[in-house]
């Protein structure tokens, strides 16, 4: 069964939007909505259909999304340190200028060739040169609108 999944998956992408409205109805017994793209069609499409033979989220992550959700409210933004919070033992990885840079999260801050900091707007103003929104520069977070 994985290995159906699987190729019923890849092919996804090869497939135009009327050939993608069927596979849609089966999965979710509905029309999609009127103007969504083959774009955002192909990787739903593919949630669902892995949801659907292996399981879906958890109990606990659906209630922790769900009180996440909650906690914003209409028209509230997240917290931005709790959004870019990132694991110890992580590396960022930006290609910039020609070169790579690479930066190592641990504990204490950010390691970035070899010295320490206590930000990743720092990091991002050493190597631009400009100032810079470190998680931003990092990809950590989206900009907004």
């Amino acid at each position: 069964m994985e290995k159906d999944i699987s190729r019923d998956i890849a092919e996804l992408p090869a497939l135009n939007k009327a050939q993608l409205l069927p596979i849609w109805r089966r999965n979710f017994d509905d029309d999609p909505p009127p103007k969504l793209r083959k774009e955002l069609m192909v990787p739903i499409l593919a949630y669902r259909m892995q949801e659907k033979a292996f399981g879906g989220l958890s109990h606990g992550a659906r209630k922790q999304l769900r009180e996440i959700a909650q906690s914003l409210g209409p028209g509230r933004r997240s917290d931005p340190d709790a959004v870019s919070s990132i694991r110890s033992g992580t590396r960022l990885i930006r290609r910039w200028g020609g070169e790579v840079h690479e930066v190592s999260v641990s504990d204490a801050g950010f390691e970035y060739r070899g010295k320490q900091y206590g930000s990743l707007s720092k990091i991002a103003r050493e190597i631009t040169g400009t100032r810079w929104s470190g998680p931003l520069f990092f990809g950590t977070r989206k900009a907004a609108k």
